[in-house]
């Protein structure tokens, strides 16, 4: 059989190509052609490294096709509707449920005793620090500044998650969406980064109630602390005025006229 000299050629150059590689054996006993068994180990190893990746990057741009498993149901607040028979929560419906600081100011004084005039004369006597009245009248008016504050952020935030509800829906119907347009990697990207807006927005806006919650167990702490502080004086004075005065039999000259009522 007569060999072509296209293929006579072919076969010289991979002879030659052959040759060059080593470590080398020959094959058949024809030693012009010789097979690199450590060459073809890496060839292997080089194949199964980028089947593997081929396999990540399919994996990586499969669409999940369930991913309504995932979806959970928001806690809705309903509005709040107070009595009012006599006008005593005048204000206290909108002030709760709105987002309406004048209601919350009138809602807060309808619903409260106020300090008259004669009040207030009384107190201009004493001194601050050192009266009981006037740690009772701090209270008051610490409670009078916060507390419609505080009604005005609950209907604020009451408010806020009507406000959110589309934004916060239209953001789950797109994280949950298995089609192509909302699957690509830049797009996921974008769903992440608008989740993570929607959360410090949330984070921040009960951060507001906390602070309120805050203040109201501040002036709570106010009340506990004066009655205890109260307390303790009333014991002080009773002693005080027992070792003065005297109440048995031996003493019963002695009037005491400084007793508590």
């Amino acid at each position: 059989m007569q060999i072509s000299k296209t293929n006579r050629r072919n076969l010289i150059i991979g002879g030659v190509l052959l040759a060059a590689v080593t470590p080398s054996f020959a094959i058949l006993g024809v030693g012009d052609i010789v097979f690199d068994p450590t060459s073809y180990a890496q060839l292997v190893a080089q194949a199964t490294t980028v089947m593997n990746q081929l396999k990540m990057m399919q994996a990586n741009v499969t669409h999940f096709s369930l991913k309504n498993a995932w979806a959970t149901t928001e806690m809705q607040l309903k509005n709040t509707n107070v009595p009012n028979l006599f006008g005593e929560t005048s204000g206290f419906s909108i002030a709760i449920n709105t987002n309406s600081p004048g209601a919350s100011l009138q809602a807060w004084h309808s619903a409260n005793i106020p300090v008259t005039p004669s009040t207030t004369t009384y107190l201009q006597g004493q001194t601050a620090g050192n009266s009981t009245q006037l740690s009772q009248f701090a209270m008051i008016e610490a409670s009078d500044s916060i507390s419609p504050d505080c009604l005005t952020a609950i209907g604020q935030y009451r408010a806020s998650r009507a406000l959110n509800a589309p934004a916060n829906n239209a953001l789950t119907q797109q994280q949950l969406d298995t089609g192509t347009n909302t699957n690509s990697e830049v797009e996921q990207l974008n769903l992440l980064n608008g989740a993570e807006s929607q959360k410090m927005t949330e984070m921040q806006t009960q951060g507001v109630l906390q602070a309120c919650e805050a203040s109201q167990l501040t002036i709570a702490n106010m009340q506990q602390r004066n009655a205890a502080a109260q307390d303790l004086n009333t014991a002080a004075f009773v002693q005080q005025q027992r070792a003065a005065n005297p109440v048995n039999a031996a003493n019963e000259s002695n009037t005491w006229q400084t007793y508590l009522p």
